[in-house]
Protein backbone atom coordinates (compact mmCIF):
# COMPACT_ATOMS: atom_id res chain seq x y z
CA UNK A 1 0.00 0.00 0.00
CA UNK A 2 1.23 3.55 -0.58
CA UNK A 3 3.19 5.02 2.31
CA UNK A 4 0.92 8.14 2.40
CA UNK A 5 -1.94 5.96 3.54
CA UNK A 6 -0.21 5.23 6.84
CA UNK A 7 0.77 8.92 7.40
CA UNK A 8 -2.74 10.28 6.95
CA UNK A 9 -3.90 9.90 10.61
CA UNK A 10 -0.72 11.56 11.84
CA UNK A 11 -1.17 14.49 9.51
CA UNK A 12 -4.74 14.95 10.66
CA UNK A 13 -3.64 14.98 14.28
CA UNK A 14 -0.96 17.57 13.53
CA UNK A 15 -3.39 19.86 11.67
CA UNK A 16 -5.86 19.53 14.54
CA UNK A 17 -3.21 20.57 17.02
CA UNK A 18 -2.33 23.66 14.98
CA UNK A 19 -5.99 24.66 14.68
CA UNK A 20 -6.47 24.35 18.43
CA UNK A 21 -3.42 26.52 19.03
CA UNK A 22 -4.61 29.25 16.62
CA UNK A 23 -8.11 29.19 18.11
CA UNK A 24 -6.74 29.51 21.61
CA UNK A 25 -4.59 32.50 20.72
CA UNK A 26 -7.58 34.16 19.02
CA UNK A 27 -9.77 33.72 22.11
CA UNK A 28 -7.11 35.23 24.36
CA UNK A 29 -6.73 38.20 21.94
CA UNK A 30 -10.47 38.87 21.95
CA UNK A 31 -10.71 38.66 25.73
CA UNK A 32 -8.10 41.36 26.12
CA UNK A 33 -9.27 43.37 23.07
CA UNK A 34 -13.09 43.20 23.03
CA UNK A 35 -13.30 46.24 20.74
CA UNK A 36 -11.90 44.02 17.98
CA UNK A 37 -15.34 42.46 17.57
CA UNK A 38 -16.84 45.94 16.94
CA UNK A 39 -14.35 46.92 14.26
CA UNK A 40 -15.69 47.06 10.70
CA UNK A 41 -14.88 48.96 7.58
CA UNK A 42 -17.37 51.64 8.68
CA UNK A 43 -15.84 53.12 11.84
CA UNK A 44 -18.54 55.74 12.46
CA UNK A 45 -20.63 55.53 15.62
CA UNK A 46 -23.55 57.60 16.89
CA UNK A 47 -21.18 59.65 19.03
CA UNK A 48 -18.85 60.39 16.11
CA UNK A 49 -20.84 61.44 13.03
CA UNK A 50 -19.31 61.69 9.59
CA UNK A 51 -18.07 65.21 8.90
CA UNK A 52 -19.40 66.29 5.55
CA UNK A 53 -17.15 68.45 3.42
CA UNK A 54 -18.85 71.86 3.11
CA UNK A 55 -17.33 74.10 0.45
CA UNK A 56 -16.23 77.47 1.76
CA UNK A 57 -18.55 80.23 0.59
CA UNK A 58 -16.60 82.57 -1.64
CA UNK A 59 -17.24 86.11 -2.68
CA UNK A 60 -19.05 86.79 -5.92
CA UNK A 61 -16.82 87.30 -8.91
CA UNK A 62 -18.04 89.31 -11.91
CA UNK A 63 -17.74 87.85 -15.41
CA UNK A 64 -14.75 88.95 -17.45
CA UNK A 65 -15.50 91.62 -20.03
CA UNK A 66 -13.47 89.58 -22.52
CA UNK A 67 -16.38 87.15 -22.51
CA UNK A 68 -18.77 89.75 -23.94
CA UNK A 69 -19.53 88.44 -27.44
CA UNK A 70 -18.82 90.55 -30.51
CA UNK A 71 -22.43 90.37 -31.61
CA UNK A 72 -25.33 92.81 -31.77
CA UNK A 73 -26.30 91.84 -28.21
CA UNK A 74 -22.69 92.08 -27.12
CA UNK A 75 -22.37 95.58 -28.50
CA UNK A 76 -25.45 96.62 -26.52
CA UNK A 77 -23.88 95.19 -23.35
CA UNK A 78 -20.66 97.10 -24.03
CA UNK A 79 -22.64 100.28 -24.62
CA UNK A 80 -24.39 99.73 -21.30
CA UNK A 81 -21.03 99.38 -19.58
CA UNK A 82 -19.90 102.62 -21.21
CA UNK A 83 -23.06 104.38 -20.03
CA UNK A 84 -22.51 103.17 -16.45
CA UNK A 85 -18.86 104.27 -16.49
CA UNK A 86 -19.33 107.61 -18.27
CA UNK A 87 -23.00 108.48 -17.83
CA UNK A 88 -22.43 112.22 -17.95
CA UNK A 89 -20.63 112.06 -21.31
CA UNK A 90 -23.84 110.72 -22.84
CA UNK A 91 -26.64 111.97 -20.56
CA UNK A 92 -25.10 114.77 -18.49
CA UNK A 93 -25.39 118.56 -18.86
CA UNK A 94 -23.24 118.40 -22.02
CA UNK A 95 -24.30 114.87 -22.98
CA UNK A 96 -23.82 113.50 -26.50
CA UNK A 97 -27.22 111.79 -26.47
CA UNK A 98 -29.29 113.95 -24.13
CA UNK A 99 -28.93 116.56 -21.41
CA UNK A 100 -30.91 115.06 -18.57
CA UNK A 101 -28.80 114.57 -15.42
CA UNK A 102 -26.57 116.38 -12.92
CA UNK A 103 -23.21 115.29 -14.34
CA UNK A 104 -22.49 112.37 -12.01
CA UNK A 105 -21.76 108.94 -13.43
CA UNK A 106 -23.52 105.78 -12.27
CA UNK A 107 -20.02 104.53 -11.51
CA UNK A 108 -19.58 107.23 -8.87
CA UNK A 109 -21.84 105.12 -6.63
CA UNK A 110 -21.67 101.71 -8.37
CA UNK A 111 -17.89 101.31 -8.30
CA UNK A 112 -15.96 99.74 -11.18
CA UNK A 113 -19.07 99.78 -13.35
CA UNK A 114 -21.04 97.90 -10.70
CA UNK A 115 -18.61 95.00 -10.27
CA UNK A 116 -16.74 95.78 -7.01
CA UNK A 117 -17.35 93.65 -3.91
CA UNK A 118 -19.36 95.74 -1.41
CA UNK A 119 -19.07 98.61 -3.86
CA UNK A 120 -22.82 98.79 -4.52
CA UNK A 121 -22.44 96.22 -7.30
CA UNK A 122 -25.08 94.80 -9.64
CA UNK A 123 -24.54 91.13 -8.80
CA UNK A 124 -28.03 90.50 -7.39
CA UNK A 125 -30.12 92.74 -9.65
CA UNK A 126 -30.91 90.27 -12.43
CA UNK A 127 -31.47 87.45 -9.92
CA UNK A 128 -33.97 89.37 -7.77
CA UNK A 129 -35.86 91.61 -10.21
CA UNK A 130 -38.68 92.11 -10.90
CA UNK A 131 -39.54 92.35 -7.22
CA UNK A 132 -41.86 94.09 -4.79
CA UNK A 133 -40.31 97.13 -3.11
CA UNK A 134 -41.75 98.77 -0.04
CA UNK A 135 -40.52 102.20 -1.11
CA UNK A 136 -42.93 102.36 -4.05
CA UNK A 137 -45.40 99.75 -2.79
CA UNK A 138 -45.28 98.10 -6.22
CA UNK A 139 -43.52 95.36 -8.15
CA UNK A 140 -40.61 97.01 -9.92
CA UNK A 141 -38.71 96.05 -13.06
CA UNK A 142 -35.00 96.64 -13.69
CA UNK A 143 -36.02 99.53 -15.94
CA UNK A 144 -37.91 101.15 -13.07
CA UNK A 145 -34.89 100.69 -10.81
CA UNK A 146 -32.56 102.32 -13.36
CA UNK A 147 -34.88 105.30 -13.71
CA UNK A 148 -35.06 105.58 -9.92
CA UNK A 149 -31.28 106.00 -9.83
CA UNK A 150 -31.33 108.54 -12.64
CA UNK A 151 -34.04 110.60 -10.93
CA UNK A 152 -32.78 110.31 -7.36
CA UNK A 153 -29.00 109.99 -7.47
CA UNK A 154 -28.37 111.84 -10.74
CA UNK A 155 -31.21 114.31 -10.14
CA UNK A 156 -32.33 113.69 -13.69
CA UNK A 157 -35.32 112.81 -15.83
CA UNK A 158 -36.62 109.36 -16.69
CA UNK A 159 -35.29 107.51 -19.70
CA UNK A 160 -37.76 106.10 -22.19
CA UNK A 161 -37.84 102.38 -21.35
CA UNK A 162 -37.81 101.54 -25.07
CA UNK A 163 -34.75 103.71 -25.78
CA UNK A 164 -31.43 102.26 -26.87
CA UNK A 165 -29.81 103.63 -23.70
CA UNK A 166 -32.27 101.92 -21.38
CA UNK A 167 -31.94 98.65 -23.26
CA UNK A 168 -28.15 98.99 -22.96
CA UNK A 169 -28.31 99.68 -19.21
CA UNK A 170 -30.49 96.62 -18.63
CA UNK A 171 -28.46 94.37 -20.95
CA UNK A 172 -25.25 95.21 -19.10
CA UNK A 173 -26.79 94.79 -15.64
CA UNK A 174 -28.20 91.41 -16.62
CA UNK A 175 -24.84 90.37 -18.06
CA UNK A 176 -23.02 91.32 -14.82
CA UNK A 177 -25.34 89.05 -12.82
CA UNK A 178 -25.73 86.29 -15.38
CA UNK A 179 -24.01 83.64 -13.25
CA UNK A 180 -26.07 84.28 -10.10
CA UNK A 181 -28.90 81.83 -9.41
CA UNK A 182 -32.43 83.19 -9.54
CA UNK A 183 -33.68 84.60 -6.22
CA UNK A 184 -30.25 84.38 -4.64
CA UNK A 185 -27.95 87.12 -3.34
CA UNK A 186 -24.23 86.31 -3.53
CA UNK A 187 -21.69 87.11 -0.85
CA UNK A 188 -20.32 90.60 -1.39
CA UNK A 189 -23.46 92.06 -2.95
CA UNK A 190 -24.69 95.53 -2.09
CA UNK A 191 -23.01 97.44 0.74
CA UNK A 192 -21.12 96.60 3.91
CA UNK A 193 -23.27 96.41 7.04
CA UNK A 194 -21.84 98.19 10.04
CA UNK A 195 -22.47 97.47 13.70
CA UNK A 196 -24.65 100.13 15.30
CA UNK A 197 -23.32 102.88 17.53
CA UNK A 198 -24.59 103.26 21.07
CA UNK A 199 -24.72 107.02 20.48
CA UNK A 200 -25.91 109.32 17.70
CA UNK A 201 -23.52 109.73 14.79
CA UNK A 202 -21.56 112.92 15.39
CA UNK A 203 -21.36 115.54 12.61
CA UNK A 204 -18.55 117.47 14.32
CA UNK A 205 -16.39 114.35 14.62
CA UNK A 206 -17.36 113.47 11.07
CA UNK A 207 -16.06 116.79 9.79
CA UNK A 208 -12.64 115.99 11.26
CA UNK A 209 -12.72 112.54 9.60
CA UNK A 210 -13.65 114.25 6.34
CA UNK A 211 -10.80 116.76 6.59
CA UNK A 212 -8.27 114.01 7.32
CA UNK A 213 -9.40 111.48 4.71
CA UNK A 214 -11.81 112.90 2.13
CA UNK A 215 -11.02 116.54 1.54
CA UNK A 216 -8.02 115.88 -0.71
CA UNK A 217 -10.32 114.34 -3.33
CA UNK A 218 -13.79 115.81 -2.76
CA UNK A 219 -12.62 119.31 -1.86
CA UNK A 220 -12.81 121.45 1.24
CA UNK A 221 -16.45 122.28 0.60
CA UNK A 222 -17.42 118.81 -0.66
CA UNK A 223 -17.91 120.14 -4.17
CA UNK A 224 -15.91 117.39 -5.86
CA UNK A 225 -13.20 117.48 -8.54
CA UNK A 226 -14.11 117.75 -12.21
CA UNK A 227 -12.39 115.50 -14.76
CA UNK A 228 -9.98 116.82 -17.36
CA UNK A 229 -12.62 116.47 -20.07
CA UNK A 230 -14.89 118.89 -18.20
CA UNK A 231 -17.87 116.57 -18.70
CA UNK A 232 -17.78 114.28 -15.67
CA UNK A 233 -16.50 114.11 -12.12
CA UNK A 234 -13.21 112.47 -11.23
CA UNK A 235 -14.33 112.70 -7.60
CA UNK A 236 -18.06 113.39 -7.30
CA UNK A 237 -19.58 116.24 -5.29
CA UNK A 238 -20.90 115.17 -1.90
CA UNK A 239 -23.19 118.18 -1.54
CA UNK A 240 -24.67 120.99 -3.57
CA UNK A 241 -26.78 121.05 -6.71
CA UNK A 242 -24.66 118.47 -8.54
CA UNK A 243 -24.81 115.86 -5.78
CA UNK A 244 -27.32 113.10 -5.02
CA UNK A 245 -30.77 114.17 -3.85
CA UNK A 246 -32.49 113.61 -0.52
CA UNK A 247 -34.45 110.80 -2.20
CA UNK A 248 -31.34 108.76 -3.02
CA UNK A 249 -30.41 105.64 -1.09
CA UNK A 250 -27.09 107.24 -0.19
CA UNK A 251 -28.95 109.87 1.83
CA UNK A 252 -29.69 107.15 4.39
CA UNK A 253 -26.96 107.06 7.01
CA UNK A 254 -26.47 103.27 7.09
CA UNK A 255 -26.09 103.14 3.30
CA UNK A 256 -23.56 105.94 3.09
CA UNK A 257 -21.61 104.73 6.13
CA UNK A 258 -21.39 101.18 4.76
CA UNK A 259 -20.25 102.49 1.40
CA UNK A 260 -17.55 104.64 3.00
CA UNK A 261 -16.34 101.88 5.34
CA UNK A 262 -15.61 99.37 2.56
CA UNK A 263 -14.37 101.74 -0.13
CA UNK A 264 -13.02 105.06 1.11
CA UNK A 265 -10.53 106.62 0.69
CA UNK A 266 -10.78 105.02 -2.76
CA UNK A 267 -7.02 104.85 -3.29
CA UNK A 268 -6.35 103.09 0.01
CA UNK A 269 -9.35 101.16 1.33
CA UNK A 270 -10.81 97.82 0.35
CA UNK A 271 -13.61 95.93 2.08
CA UNK A 272 -11.13 93.48 3.64
CA UNK A 273 -8.60 96.19 4.52
CA UNK A 274 -10.64 99.25 5.51
CA UNK A 275 -9.03 102.51 6.54
CA UNK A 276 -11.77 103.99 8.72
CA UNK A 277 -13.19 102.53 11.90
CA UNK A 278 -16.93 101.89 12.16
CA UNK A 279 -17.33 104.98 14.33
CA UNK A 280 -15.46 107.13 11.82
CA UNK A 281 -17.62 105.80 8.99
CA UNK A 282 -20.85 106.61 10.85
CA UNK A 283 -19.60 110.07 11.84
CA UNK A 284 -18.36 111.11 8.40
CA UNK A 285 -21.64 109.87 6.90
CA UNK A 286 -23.50 112.10 9.38
CA UNK A 287 -21.37 115.05 8.31
CA UNK A 288 -22.01 114.49 4.59
CA UNK A 289 -25.78 113.97 4.83
CA UNK A 290 -26.04 117.05 7.04
CA UNK A 291 -24.78 119.18 4.14
CA UNK A 292 -27.09 120.69 1.54
CA UNK A 293 -28.47 118.28 -1.09
CA UNK A 294 -30.96 118.79 -3.91
CA UNK A 295 -34.58 118.37 -2.90
CA UNK A 296 -36.80 115.67 -4.37
CA UNK A 297 -40.51 115.05 -4.05
CA UNK A 298 -40.65 111.83 -2.02
CA UNK A 299 -44.21 112.21 -0.76
CA UNK A 300 -45.28 109.01 -2.55
CA UNK A 301 -42.49 106.94 -0.99
CA UNK A 302 -43.27 104.27 1.61
CA UNK A 303 -47.06 104.19 1.27
CA UNK A 304 -47.03 101.83 4.25
CA UNK A 305 -45.05 103.87 6.76
CA UNK A 306 -44.51 100.82 8.97
CA UNK A 307 -42.17 99.52 6.24
CA UNK A 308 -39.85 102.52 6.32
CA UNK A 309 -36.19 101.67 7.00
CA UNK A 310 -34.99 102.50 10.49
CA UNK A 311 -32.79 105.32 9.16
CA UNK A 312 -35.22 106.91 6.71
CA UNK A 313 -34.75 110.55 7.72
CA UNK A 314 -38.24 111.85 6.98
CA UNK A 315 -41.48 111.20 8.88
CA UNK A 316 -44.16 110.31 9.53
CA UNK A 317 -43.24 107.05 11.26
CA UNK A 318 -45.16 104.16 12.73
CA UNK A 319 -43.17 104.61 15.97
CA UNK A 320 -42.69 107.54 18.32
CA UNK A 321 -39.02 108.26 17.59
CA UNK A 322 -38.04 111.63 16.12
CA UNK A 323 -36.70 112.42 12.65
CA UNK A 324 -33.41 113.37 14.31
CA UNK A 325 -33.01 109.91 15.82
CA UNK A 326 -34.13 108.15 12.65
CA UNK A 327 -31.51 110.14 10.75
CA UNK A 328 -28.52 109.99 13.10
CA UNK A 329 -29.32 107.34 15.72
CA UNK A 330 -28.80 105.71 18.09
CA UNK A 331 -30.76 103.08 16.20
CA UNK A 332 -30.85 100.06 18.54
CA UNK A 333 -34.08 101.21 20.18
CA UNK A 334 -36.03 101.66 16.94
CA UNK A 335 -38.46 98.74 16.35
CA UNK A 336 -37.22 98.07 12.80
CA UNK A 337 -33.71 97.49 14.13
CA UNK A 338 -34.95 95.29 16.98
CA UNK A 339 -36.89 93.18 14.50
CA UNK A 340 -33.85 92.97 12.23
CA UNK A 341 -31.76 91.74 15.14
CA UNK A 342 -34.13 88.85 15.77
Amino acid sequence: MPQDHFLKPARCAMIGAWLALILGVGIVFIVYNPSFLLTTKKTTTVDSPVKKSIPKKTYWSPPDTISIPQTRDGKLILYGRELISHTSVYLGPKGKVNSMSNGMNCQNCHLKAGTLIYGNNFSAVASTYPKYRDRSGTIESIEKRVNDCIERSLNGRKLDEASKEMRAFVSYIKWVGKDVYKDSIPKGAGLWRLSYLERPADMAKGKIVYQNNCERCHGQDGGGMINENGMEWKYPPLCGENSFTIGAGMFRLSRFAGYVKANMPSDLATFDKPVLTDEEAWDVAAFVVSLQHPLKNISADWPDISKKPFDHPFGPYADSYSEQQHKFGPFDFIPAVKKEGK
